[in-house]
C-alpha cells in the first residue's frame, strides 16, 4: 500500500465517522514555546487549552511533523528521521478512552479490500500507564487483547506531553511485532526494535508545568474538558504494510536513496558507513523540501538555522559518497516528485524551492571551500610545531564559522597525518548547546501566565474588533491587569493591562503595529494606551498608563485612537501590498512575501530572492507603484472561504494561520491578499512611495525599505537640497553630476595612487643603506633599525623583504644566514617586520618564533610563516629592547 493510500484512508475513515477534516497546517509553529511542528496535536493546541472553542468536536487530519532533538542520530537507527507525518484523530469533550481505542483497533484489523489497512491482529501488542486500570479493561474486555500482550510502562514511556507547559495525559502505544528476525520476544517492555510503535492515543485531561525531561515536570491541573489526541506515523505504518525493513525504504524515501545512488555512484546495501549517508541524505533533503516549501529560509538563527544545518548534513553526506558537484536540484526534483500527490503546493511552489534550496547548497560549497583552506593554514602550523593533533579550538572554529561538519574535519586531518582533539571540540559544541538550551529556556518561561486573559475570554468572550470602520466608540471594562496581575482597581500612574468587550485599537498583527491612543472612563479616569496585543486568539489587551483618575472593571469606557497615526500606518499596509505584487510581477512567484512592518510613514518588506534585485528592476517596480496611486484604485475589503479566497488568486503570507473564514483586502485590478490590517480607501490617498532600498537580511532572503506620503516627500524634498548643493559645488546640471563627480573621484584616486607610489618609493630607498649597516652576530647576518613613523605595514614588508634579497645577492653570500627585522610606529602603536632567509632557517631561526619575542617585548603578539612573519603590540618605548630581544635569539642559535 502506497504512502498516499495510506493518507487516503485515513482521512476517508475518520470523516465518515463524523470528525471533520482538517488540511495539515504550516511546518512554522504558531506558538513562542516552538520552532517547528514536531506533533500533529500542535494546531490544535488552543482547542485542548480552552483558549478557543473547537469549530466540531471531532476532527482529523495528517500533520507535516519535523523533530530535531537527536540529529546526529539520524539514518544510524532505522526508526527515527527528522521529518514524518503523523495520522490523528482528535476529541474535544466528546469520545474519550472507549471511543478512541475502539476506532483504533477497527482501521488497523480491518481488511484491506474492506478499506482498512489489514494487520493481523495476533501480532498487535498494546502498553498502557501504569494506572490506567480503564484503558487496560477496555483492550482486554471490549477489544478481547490477551492480557499477556498488554503491558503497564511508566510515565517516561506512556505519559505524553510536548515537551514544554501545555496539555498532556496518560498514552495507550499500539505496537507491532515485527517477528523474531528483529529480536527477542517479550513485548515492547522487552524490545522495541522488534515492537515497533505505530500508533499512540493520548488521553489528554492535564496541563503541564515548566519541567526537564520526559518525566521531571509538576501536573498544573486538569484541562476545560477530557480530550482524545491520537497520533499514527504514516512512514512508520507504510514500512509495515510495504514489508520493508525501516523508514527508509518505503516509498516516498526509496526514490530518494535511488537518485542518490544515481549521482554517487555507490550502491544501498553495500556497507554500514555508505548506508548511513544514504539515510542522512534521503531523510534531511524530504525535510529541507518541506521547510522551504512552508516559507522557510536558511540562517542562522531559529528555524532558518534548522534547514541551514540539515541541508549542509545532506550536501556533506553527498560528499562523502563521492559527489563532487551541485546535487541538490536533481535530489529536490525527486523529493518534489514523491510528495507532491499529498501536497500539491510542493508542484506549484517548485520554482521557489529549488531557487531557495540551489542557493543554499551554492553559499555553502563555497563555505567548504573557504574552509578547507583554513584547515590547510592550521594543519601546516600544527605541523611546523611538531603536533599531530588539531586543536579542538580549531575544529570548532571550521565548524560554528565556516559550517564544516567535524566528520569532514576529521576525515580531511585524517588524510595529512593528524588527529583531532575530539573531546576539546565536544566540549565547546556543548557549551554552545547549554547556552543555546539557556536561552530557550529563558524565551519559554518569559512569557506571561495566559490564564488571566483565559479566564476573560472565558466569562466575556473574544473582543469585537470595530476599527474597520470607526477609530473611536463606547465600550465596557471587561478585564484589568495591574503589573501583570488581575486587580478590581487600578489609580494615576499604575502600569495597567485593559480588555474592553469592543475596541477600535487594532492589535499589532500581520506585519501592521497596533494603534494607540486614549480610554476615558464615565468616571473621568484616562488611560494612555502605548500598544495592544492579543496573547490569547481574540482578546485585545490594551497596555498603557493611568493618568487620571481610578479605572475599574465593569466601567463604561470611551476608547479613540490616534487617527493621524493610524492613517499614516493604513498608507503603509497598502503600499506594502503593492509593493508585493509589483516585485512578483518583475521576479515571478518566487518573490513571495517573507515578512514585513508597517509603521506610520514607512514600511519595510522582506520576500524570498536569491540574488540582490538590480537597481534598474527596483527602479521599475517604484515607478509601477507610483503609476497605480495615481490610476486611483479603490481599496476594498471582503470575508470569504478560504477556498473561494484561493480560486480568486488571493496571496497568503508564509507562516500565517488562517481559518476557514478570511478577509481579502482587493486593490482595483492590481493586488488582492489574504490580509486582516487596515488600509486606505483609495491608492490615491498614499500621495507618494519612495523605495529607499534593498538589502539582505539572510540566505535568500531581501529587505525592501521604503517611505509612505509625507515621509516620502520630505525624503525627497532634502534629496533636492543636496542636488543643489552639489550642483553649486561643480558648477553644473543635476544630470551632468554623476560623470562630473566620477571624474573627480578618478582624479583623487589617481592622485593617491602616486603618493603611495612616492611613499613606497622613499621606504625602499632606504633598502641599500641598512643593507650596509648589516651587522655579523655570530656568524649570521642582521639588519635591524626603525623605519619613519606612519610606514605601513605592507610598505615594511616590502622594504623587509627587499633588503633580505639584497644580502642574498651580495658577493659570498650564498649560505650566509640573514636575518632582517625592521619597526615602525604607525597610529601610536609599534609594528615589527621579521625576515629569514633559507639559510638562516636551516640555522633554526625562524621568522614567526622571533616575532613573537619581538612582539610579547612590545606588549602585544604576533605570527607567521618560518620566512616571513608580521607582529605589534601598545608600548613604542620598548622598541629599542625589541631589538635587543632578536638580538640575543640571533646569537643563541650562532
Amino acid at each position: 500500500m502506497e504512502s498516499a493510500e495510506i493518507r487516503r484512508r485515513w482521512l476517508s475513515f475518520f470523516e465518515e465517522r463524523g470528525h471533520t477534516v482538517v488540511p495539515s497546517a504550516s511546518l512554522i509553529a504558531d506558538d513562542p514555546t516552538l520552532l517547528l511542528v514536531p506533533a500533529g496535536m500542535v494546531p490544535f493546541k488552543p482547542y485542548f487549552l480552552g483558549e478557543v472553542k473547537p469549530p466540531a468536536p471531532r476532527a482529523t487530519s495528517v500533520q507535516k511533523c519535523v523533530r530535531t532533538p537527536d540529529i546526529e542520530e539520524v539514518g544510524k537507527t532505522t526508526r527515527h528521521g527528522t521529518f514524518f507525518q503523523m495520522c490523528g484523530n482528535f476529541s474535544f469533550g466528546d469520545y474519550f478512552k472507549e471511543g478512541a481505542i475502539t476506532y483504533a483497533w477497527e482501521l488497523l484489523t480491518t481488511p484491506r479490500d474492506k478499506g482498512g489497512y489489514g494487520l493481523d491482529p495476533e501480532r498487535l501488542w498494546i502498553t498502557v500507564y501504569l494506572d490506567d486500570d480503564e484503558a487496560e479493561q477496555i483492550w482486554r474486555d471490549r477489544i478481547g487483547v490477551p492480557a499477556e500482550r498488554i503491558q503497564r510502562l511508566g510515565k517516561k514511556d506512556n505519559f505524553w506531553s510536548m515537551g514544554v507547559p501545555g496539555p498532556c495525559g496518560p498514552c495507550s502505544e499500539i505496537n507491532y511485532d515485527r517477528g523474531p528476525e528483529f529480536g527477542v520476544e517479550g513485548g515492547p517492555a522487552v524490545n522495541d526494535e522488534r515492537y515497533v510503535e505505530i500508533w499512540n492515543l493520548v488521553f489528554m485531561q492535564y496541563e503541564r508545568g515548566e519541567g526537564s525531561g520526559k518525566d521531571d515536570f509538576p501536573i498544573l491541573g486538569d484541562l476545560p474538558s477530557k480530550n482524545i489526541d491520537t497520533g499514527l506515523g504514516l512512514e512508520r505504518l507504510a514500512m509495515i504494510l510495504q514489508d520493508v525493513r525501516n523508514l527508509y525504504e518505503i516509498d516516498t524515501s526509496m526514490a530518494v536513496i535511488d537518485k542518490a545512488t544515481e549521482l554517487t555512484g555507490v550502491r544501498y546495501g553495500d556497507a554500514e558507513n555508505t548506508d548511513v549517508s544514504l539515510r542522512v541524505v534521503t531523510d534531511h533533503m524530504r525535510t529541507s523540501v518541506m521547510l522551504i516549501g512552508d516559507g522557510v529560509t536558511p540562517g542562522n538563527e531559529g528555524r532558518g538555522y534548522v534547514l541551514r544545518r540539515i541541508m549542509r548534513r545532506a550536501i556533506r553526506n553527498m560528499r562523502l559518497l563521492g559527489a563532487t558537484g551541485p546535487v541538490v536540484a536533481d535530489l529536490v526534483d525527486v523529493v518534489i516528485a514523491t510528495m507532491g500527490e499529498q501536497y500539491p503546493e510542493l508542484v506549484t511552489d517548485r520554482k521557489r524551492i529549488e531557487t531557495v534550496a540551489l542557493a543554499e547548497e551554492a553559499a555553502f560549497l563555497k563555505a567548504l571551500k573557504g574552509g578547507t583552506n583554513i584547515l590547510d593554514t592550521a594543519v601546516s602550523e600544527t605541523k611546523a610545531t611538531g603536533g599531530t593533533v588539531l586543536s579542538g579550538d580549531k575544529a570548532f572554529l571550521l565548524h560554528d564559522t565556516w559550517g564544516f561538519p567535524i566528520d569532514l574535519t576529521l576525515e580531511m586531518a585524517a588524510e595529512q597525518g593528524l588527529s583531532v582533539d575530539e573531546s576539546g571540540f565536544r566540549r565547546l559544541m556543548k557549551e554552545q548547546r547549554e547556552r543555546a538550551k539557556a536561552d530557550a529556556r529563558a524565551k519559554k518561561s518569559g512569557h506571561a501566565d495566559l490564564s488571566a486573559y483565559r479566564a476573560v475570554a472565558d466569562t466575556s468572550g473574544s473582543t469585537e474588533f470595530t476599527g474597520y470602520t470607526a477609530t473611536e466608540g463606547e465600550s465596557t471594562v471587561v478585564g484589568l491587569l495591574v503589573d501583570g496581575v488581575p486587580s478590581p482597581a487600578a489609580t494615576e500612574g499604575d502600569d495597567v493591562e485593559v480588555v474592553l468587550d469592543r475596541t477600535p485599537f487594532y492589535a499589532e498583527g500581520g506585519g501592521q503595529l497596533a494603534d494607540q491612543g486614549r480610554i476615558r472612563l464615565d468616571s473621568g479616569a484616562v488611560i494612555q494606551v502605548r500598544d495592544v496585543q492579543q496573547p490569547v486568539p481574540g482578546v485585545s489587551v490594551h497596555k498603557g498608563t493611568v493618568q487620571v483618575g481610578e479605572v475599574t472593571v465593569g466601567a463604561s469606557a470611551y476608547a479613540a485612537i490616534d487617527g493621524h497615526r493610524r492613517r499614516a500606518i493604513a498608507r503603509a499596509h497598502s503600499a506594502t501590498h503593492l509593493t508585493h505584487q509589483a516585485l512578483r510581477d518583475a521576479l515571478g512567484p518566487t518573490a513571495a512575501q517573507a515578512g514585513s512592518e508597517n509603521s506610520p510613514g514607512r514600511f519595510r518588506f522582506d520576500f524570498g530572492s536569491p540574488a540582490a534585485v538590480p537597481g534598474t528592476v527596483l527602479t521599475d517596480v517604484e515607478q509601477k507603484i507610483n503609476e497605480v496611486l495615481a490610476r486611483e484604485l479603490d481599496v476594498h475589503a471582503e470575508v470569504m472561504g478560504i477556498d473561494e479566497a484561493k480560486k480568486q488568486g488571493a496571496i497568503a503570507e508564509f507562516g500565517e494561520k488562517y481559518g476557514e473564514r478570511v478577509r481579502v483586502v482587493t486593490i482595483g485590478d492590481f493586488s488582492k491578499e489574504l490580509c486582516g490590517g487596515t488600509h486606505v480607501h483609495n491608492t490615491a490617498q498614499l500621495g507618494l512611495v519612495k523605495l529607499l532600498g534593498e538589502s539582505s537580511i539572510g540566505s535568500g532572503v531581501r529587505r525592501i525599505e521604503a517611505l509612505v506620503g509625507v515621509d516620502a516627500y520630505n525624503f525627497l524634498a532634502k534629496e533636492h537640497t543636496v542636488v543643489a548643493q552639489l550642483q553649486e559645488l561643480v558648477k553644473g546640471r543635476s544630470e551632468e553630476l554623476p560623470e562630473k563627480i566620477s571624474g573627480m573621484l578618478a582624479k583623487l584616486r589617481d592622485a593617491e595612487k602616486e603618493i603611495e607610489k612616492f611613499r613606497a618609493e622613499k621606504v625602499l630607498a632606504a633598502a641599500a643603506g641598512l643593507v650596509e649597516s648589516a651587522r655579523d652576530v655570530r656568524g649570521t647576518a642582521l639588519v635591524t633599525g626603525q623605519v619613519p613613523d606612519g610606514t605601513s605595514a605592507d610598505d615594511l614588508r616590502r622594504l623587509v623583504l627587499d633588503v633580505r634579497g639584497r644580502l642574498d645577492q651580495q658577493a659570498g653570500a650564498a649560505d650566509r644566514p640573514a636575518v632582517v627585522a625592521l619597526f615602525t610606529t604607525a597610529g601610536g602603536r609599534p609594528l615589527t617586520v621579521i625576515a629569514t632567509n633559507e639559510a638562516a632557517r636551516r640555522r633554526g631561526l625562524k621568522a614567526g618564533d622571533l616575532v613573537r619575542t619581538a612582539a610579547k617585548t612590545l606588549g602585544g603578539g604576533g605570527g607567521g610563516k618560518p620566512d616571513v612573519a608580521q607582529g605589534g603590540g601598545q608600548n613604542p618605548a620598548a622598541v629599542g629592547d625589541a631589538v635587543a630581544a632578536v638580538e640575543r635569539l640571533v646569537g643563541e642559535a650562532g
